[in-house]
């Protein structure tokens, strides 16, 4: 336990370290037809939109008040840029590349941005989505077909830029998957949701003629949600349904510009097994973007309270730690305390 002191005494003062996927929301990406300077000047306000969009988690940036002046301070927080070609595959085989202007921008005066135009922000801790598609074109119920595998890419794609990371089953080596497949086709996410309440989004389309029925069930933190329509282009009705189904993640995960400001909340963390364990405690709430400042309160056997300081409400903290894998709530104690031993983690 003194090592313990001492450790906290010369690191919970340190600065809280950025999240590791900080440097990917405040990256734009904009479609563009070459990398001339004229062009990368027409478009940097829409990397910056991009930016605006994951950080927020709000897909319709057109009707908030002062967007197009904001906007045009782009060239102005741009740090740096470059370009990147992405292939799409297409469902003939064949491959289209786009490419597109990646543009960083200076955190601290996004951050301004936001505040400024009053947005709410989607905490940059994301737990994967779980993602299945299943697809019955007339030849019965698959999950993900090798045909469509480029739909794979298309969700992929189309997720990543909202800054939502998906997550796809895997199958045994016989090519099964440990799921029924009935369940699947009924939307059933309440049957697959995660304890510690990842989302989990079933996409399902079959075919009628020329036309596709679509529905999309998302389980997340409890709740769940549906949707159907219908298209005659497969991709492009699943890409809505995955878009509704992130704008409803982040509905539900982001922290309203109201309930933003500063907070001090003590937590006691007990189950502590050594200086190992106070470490990853220590850094991994350093780590989540609630929290500016960490100290220690009181150490004891096994235990430690931290001081944290905090730009939102303690709700979203508690949030945070629910959707984490290193700290779970003892109700009876009214505390919280590592999960497993170190190595387990």
């Amino acid at each position: 336990m003194i090592r313990i002191l001492l450790i906290a005494l010369l690191v919970a003062i340190a600065p809280v370290p950025a999240f590791a996927n900080d440097a990917d929301l405040y990256t734009g990406a904009v479609a563009v037809t070459g990398q001339g300077a004229a062009e990368r000047r027409d478009v940097v306000p829409q990397a910056l939109a991009h930016v605006l969009r994951k950080l927020s988690g709000t897909r319709d940036l057109e009707s908030v008040p002062g967007l197009a002046d904001a906007l045009q301070t782009a060239p102005s927080l741009l740090v740096t840029f470059y370009y990147e070609t992405v292939e799409h595959p297409l469902p003939d085989g064949a491959v289209r590349e786009e490419l597109r202007l990646m543009a960083r921008f200076a955190e601290p005066g996004v951050d301004a941005l936001m505040r400024q135009l009053r947005l709410p922000v989607w905490p940059p801790q994301r737990n994967a989505t779980e993602i299945w598609l299943v697809i019955d074109d007339g030849s019965g119920r698959r999950i993900l077909p090798t045909e469509f595998d480029y739909l794979r890419f298309a969700l992929d794609d189309a997720a990543e830029l909202r800054g939502l990371p998906l997550r796809w089953p895997q199958p045994d080596e016989e090519g099964m998957y440990p799921v029924d497949l009935q369940l699947l086709w009924g939307g059933y996410t309440e049957d697959l949701a995660s304890p510690r309440g990842d989302g989990v989004l079933i996409l399902t389309a079959g075919r009628e003629g020329p036309l596709w029925n679509l529905r999309a069930n998302l389980g997340f933190r409890g709740q769940n949600w549906s949707w159907r329509r219908s298209d005659y282009d497969l991709q492009a009705g699943l890409l809505d349904a995955l878009q509704a189904a992130i704008d409803q993640v982040a509905a539900v995960s982001a922290i309203a510009p109201g309930d933003l400001g500063a907070w001090s909340y003590d937590l006691t963390v007990t189950g502590l097994r050594g200086a190992a364990d106070y470490e990853a405690c220590l850094a991994w709430l350093q780590g989540l973007s609630i929290v500016e400042r960490v100290a220690v309160v009181s150490a004891g056997p096994a235990q430690v309270t931290f001081r944290l300081d905090l730009n939102a409400m303690p709700r979203y903290l508690q949030d945070a730690i629910g959707a984490g894998r290193l700290l779970e709530y003892d109700q009876e104690q009214d505390r919280y305390r590592m999960r497993g031993t170190t190595g387990e983690r």
